[in-house]
């Protein structure tokens, strides 16, 4: 199998996973802390690797996206098992590889702090210190690397700073990194157009120059290190055309606007969204109103806007990502 570098310069698309939670909550397993069925419910998480890898998903990421020192904290559980979950987390995803028979990548998830950020804030006593986040994705990110992923996803940002600190903690490594930030739909009060920006306010743009600039990373540029930019999650409560495939594809418009703005090149693209809004049915059951058929019948939007990684988020299934497979086998 190519390395992961060479593989993102073939022209077809890579089919990425889904949503990792929910699916674990469907096998029964209800944990404050996702990460910790990686000790708890092994098989559990081997399962749900499978179940994308056996639906055709050429990437898959480990169950990290909450197994950071800060969230094991809020979560009541001991902050220095941080390091033994993210290991486990990436071994579960190389067996599952391992015994799909299937040839598939693993990147090792490293997801935002539970909260807003020093380097955001301005003031440590509020923000959680920089130091403390840039620890706190040492532990998952070295741990990670000792477990044997192909890469790095850092995900679901909302802060272009703490992007940053994530991004300068896994160059270390020496292996490909995706940063991807997750929008609502806001409006240039100047133009009149659509800007999608995270909580904090950031913009694809800010977090091109947040990674350029050095500011977090000792004057290094960080662009070179990151080989996929892109979006993740997102839904919008009463916008449709901005929910689901759609806001991917929107997405996608605004990085490349930036990206050629700024004369960047050489940049892969990355998307993976939300099945929707979530809404709570009359038996109180969480429901995404996009099904698998509803999402994939727009996919080919979003390769023609230059997507070279696609899955989905909150929301989506196994099934939603065997619908993409469909989709991506027919296309030339």
């Amino acid at each position: 199998m190519k390395p992961l570098l060479d593989r993102l310069q073939d022209e077809s698309p890579l089919l990425f996973d889904g949503a990792f939670g929910t699916e674990l909550f469907a096998r029964g397993v209800a944990l404050p802390n996702s990460a910790l069925a990686n000790k708890a419910e092994p098989e559990a998480v081997v399962a749900v690797h499978r179940a994308y890898l056996d639906a055709g998903s050429d990437l898959i990421e480990t169950n990290t996206f909450v197994a950071s020192p800060l969230h094991l904290e809020m979560a009541g559980t001991a902050a220095d098992d941080a390091a033994q979950l993210a290991r486990l987390g990436a071994e579960h995803a190389r067996q599952a590889v391992e015994e799909s028979g299937r040839e598939a990548y693993v990147l090792g998830s490293l997801g935002p702090s539970p909260g807003a950020i020093e380097a955001d804030t301005g003031d440590p006593s509020f923000g959680i210190a920089n130091q403390r986040v840039r620890d706190a994705h040492q532990q998952v990110a070295e741990a990670l690397a000792r477990g044997g992923v192909d890469g790095f996803a850092v995900e679901t940002m909302f802060s272009a700073r703490e992007a940053a600190i994530a991004v300068e903690v896994a160059r270390q490594f020496g292996l490909p990194i995706s940063v991807s930030m997750t929008y609502k739909f806001t409006v240039d009060p100047g133009t009149g157009e659509a800007v999608y920006r995270t909580d904090w306010g950031h913009s694809a743009a800010d977090l091109l120059d947040e990674l350029a600039s050095g500011a977090l990373s000792g004057g290094d540029d960080l662009l070179p290190s990151v080989q996929l930019l892109g979006l993740n999650c997102g839904a919008e409560p009463e916008r449709a055309e901005h929910t689901g495939i759609a806001y991917a594809v929107e997405g996608t418009r605004q990085l490349a606007a930036a990206l050629a703005a700024r004369g960047i090149e050489g940049k892969h693209f990355i998307a993976y969204p939300n099945a929707g809004l979530p809404r709570i049915d009359a038996a109180g059951q969480t429901t995404f109103p996009l099904g698998p058929e509803a999402m994939a019948a727009q996919l080919p939007d979003l390769l023609v806007a230059g997507v070279r990684v696609v899955g989905g988020c909150c929301g989506t299934t196994p099934a939603h990502i065997r619908a993409f497979r469909q989709v991506l086998d027919r296309t030339p």
